[in-house]
Formats: C-alpha cells, structure tokens, sequence
C-alpha cells in the first residue's frame, strides 16, 4: 500500500527556558540556563540542590483552578502545551473530524508527585486509610492523553508510551505510524514530565545519575564537557500536530517540517547504563534512516540524547562516529539539554521541536556550558559549543534513550 505522507502543522512547548514556543526558541538560540535552586521543597539535606524548574509559571493563566487541583503537574503541563499546538495549527475543532484525530502521548513516570505526597499523608498519619478521590486518575500516566482529548473532542487513538525518557519520541513514532497507515488525519503528540520532586531527586541522586554542582547549577549540564558529572533534572512539556499532508494542505495548513521516518531499538545491555560501544544507538539510526529512505549523508544535524553524563555521551558520539562514517564530520551536532536539563519522558518532543525550529529557522543552539575537552571524544566532529550555528538544514533527526535499554530517533525534513 502506498504510505501516507505526514507532517508538522503545530507547535507548543512549555520548559524551564519559556513558556510557550517563542519564549523556548529565544532561550535555546541565546543560550540560556534552565538550571537554578530548587524552590519547590526544602533541598537541603539532598545530595543535588537545584534543577530546571518551569519560570514565571502560574498554572491558574491557563487552567481555571478547579480543574487544576484534579490534574496532577505533569497532565497540566500536557494540556497547556497541547492548547498551544492546537491553536497554532489553527485547527478547526467545528469542522475536523474528531473520529480521525488521535492524542498519543508519552510519560516515562506520570504523576510521581501525586503519589509521594499521597502516601507521604498516609505515612504521617494514624493509620486510617484517607485518601483523595482523584488520586489514582491524577497518577496514572495514561491521563494527560485522556484529559486532552476530553478538552477537545478527539475520539481517535489515545494512550500513553511508557519507555522512560524514549517516551515521547516512541509517541510521536506511533503517531506517524497511525497517520502513514490511514488510520489517523490528525494527532496530538508529544510528552509531559513533572519530576522535579523529592521522590525523584532522592531516588535519581541514590543512583548517583545527577549533577551535584550545587555551587554553579547554572554551568551544572554540561554535555560533551570533559567535567561533566551527570544530568540536571526538567520539567515541562511539548506538543506536535502531527498531520496527513493531503489533510494539511486541502485546509491551508502551516507546515514546519516533513516527519520522514523514526526508528527504535534496544541496547538489550543493563538497566541503567548505556553498551559502551553504543551498539543499540547505531542500530536505532540505522532504522531511522531505512525508514526514512534517506541516506546517512543527506542528514544536516542531529539533536543528540546528550545527557551529560560521563557513559551516555561518549557512547553516543561513537555512534554517529560508526553509523555516519566520514560524513559524521559534516553534522551540526548539539544537546539542547544543556539547557533545560532532561525532561525525563517529555524529553523527545521538546528536542523534537528544537530540531524543527533548527530547520526552519537555519540556526542551530549551541550545546552551552563547554570549557574542556573529553579525550574519549572524537575531536573531528563537529559539536555546536557555546555559540549558535547558522546553517541551511534540509534533515535533521533528533535522538532520545531512556532506563531500560530503550533508543527511539525520529527524522524531519525541509517540505519540498
């Protein structure tokens, strides 16, 4: 059967560098740090004191507050980022048909924060099992999908990805999938993540996957770097109308960008920790690239995992080194998490849309905060450090691996 051919119509983003796309595009193409002091609890007596926290953010601008207090953080985050996308495709929510719109959303935790605080109550208590009705559907992960759909209308797909932080870029992969096969004209997708809580920086901290630069948290992720000592902790959420291109065009659609293929794998290696050798990366890009039907030097630049941990970046690297070969040189490569720390499962959509406004706009982000060279880094690529790369970009892909073993990497292309 012939393929459908799917593509980007809307945007919206909300993370600790901005709260809404413009805002997160300024932040990435200057340069500027997510990473600040904990302010939402006591931190301490915690092993990492800071994280990327969302600025200047009032839940109740965008949600009257009844429904807020029934949503756990990270379902808040989902529909907010998800209004803007819709309102910026300009969908028609009268005339679309809301049988063939789906929400495929992803989460690696879902409401931790409900949760730790529910049955840190309990805990404290007399024994007496007082819980909130709303506890479970504020947990569950399956419900910033539910509850965006609920908003809109949407009757087609709808369900969460769970794998780790791969679990927005696995949503969106889905997505496609559903739209290419006809099922879908339109989905929402992307991911939201609220981890920045005690349950999380203690378990994170236990495993000693964080950055404990508490005296410059600002400098704290730092990707590539020869100094780097592990992840900054995100938040926030990204949102993507995924369209049938036939669908995008017949309604006079803005289109950013072609979704040409992604691809997943499993390092199949260690709960935790990347192969060294990066043996699961190569084989996702690989099954990126047969799924796009393109070459490894038609790709212009990849958003890299980059977590900034000592293991996950130089695997990483070697990867491209090995799947792209000479060409590898040629790639802008960067880590826009060098900014807005790792959102955990809604890491993929929002690197996704750094990768797509890269193309559109021809500027790629710097991966900021380098100051020393890794000698286990080959020195011939080509890493954007410091400062933007202005470039015309036709492909670019963006990678994303989580706990588990779990690769997923989806590619875009400039709309011919």
């Amino acid at each position: 059967m012939q393929l459908k051919r799917v593509v980007v119509t809307g945007l919206g983003a909300l993370t600790p560098i901005g709260n809404n796309i413009e805002e997160y595009w300024n932040g990435l193409i200057n340069g500027v740090s997510g990473a600040a002091p904990i302010t939402y609890y006591d931190a301490a007596k915690f092993k990492t004191r800071f994280a990327c926290e969302l600025k200047n953010f009032n839940v109740t601008d965008f949600i009257n507050r009844k429904e807020a207090r029934r949503m756990d953080k990270f379902a808040q985050y989902g529909v907010i980022a998800s209004d803007e996308a819709i309102a910026d495709a300009k969908l028609n929510l009268d005339e679309v048909d809301k049988l063939r719109v789906g929400v495929i959303w992803g989460a690696g935790i879902g409401g931790l924060e409900t949760f730790q605080d529910e049955v840190m109550n309990f805990a404290a208590g007399d024994g007496t099992p007082r819980f909130n009705p709303f506890f479970i559907p504020k947990m569950i992960a399956d419900i910033a999908p539910g509850l965006i759909s609920i908003k809109n209308g949407f009757m087609g797909p709808n369900y969460t990805t769970v794998s780790a932080c791969a679990s927005s870029a696995n949503a969106m992969i889905d997505a496609l999938n559903y739209i290419r096969l006809g099922h879908c004209d339109v989905i929402v997708t992307g991911g939201s993540e609220a981890g920045v809580t005690k349950a999380a920086m203690g378990g994170f901290n236990a495993m000693h996957a964080l950055s404990t630069n508490n005296e410059s948290p600002e400098t704290a992720s730092r990707p590539f770097d020869g100094t780097r000592d592990g992840f900054v902790l995100g938040e926030g959420g990204g949102a993507l109308i995924f369209e049938e291109y036939e669908h995008a065009k017949a309604r006079g659609a803005k289109i950013y960008a072609e979704v040409i293929g992604g691809g997943l794998s499993s390092d199949a290696y260690h709960m935790t920790a990347p192969h060294p050798e990066g043996i699961g990366v190569m084989a996702v890009m690989r099954n990126c690239l047969q799924n796009s039907g393109i070459n490894p030097e038609d790709v212009d630049h990849i958003n890299t995992h980059g977590t900034s941990t000592p293991l996950g970046d130089v695997a990483e690297l070697k990867a491209i080194s090995e799947v792209f070969g000479e060409h590898a040189k040629n790639i802008s490569i960067n880590s826009t998490k060098s900014m807005t720390g790792h959102l955990l499962g809604a890491a993929g959509a929002i690197e996704a849309i750094a990768s797509i406004l890269a193309m559109q706009e021809g500027v790629i982000p710097p991966t900021i905060n380098h100051t020393e060279v890794d000698e286990n880094i080959d020195p011939n690529l080509n890493l954007v450090l410091n400062k933007p790369e202005k470039r015309e970009l036709n492909i670019v892909m963006s990678n994303t691996f989580g706990f588990g073993g779990h690769n997923a990497c989806v590619a875009f292309k400039k709309l011919d």
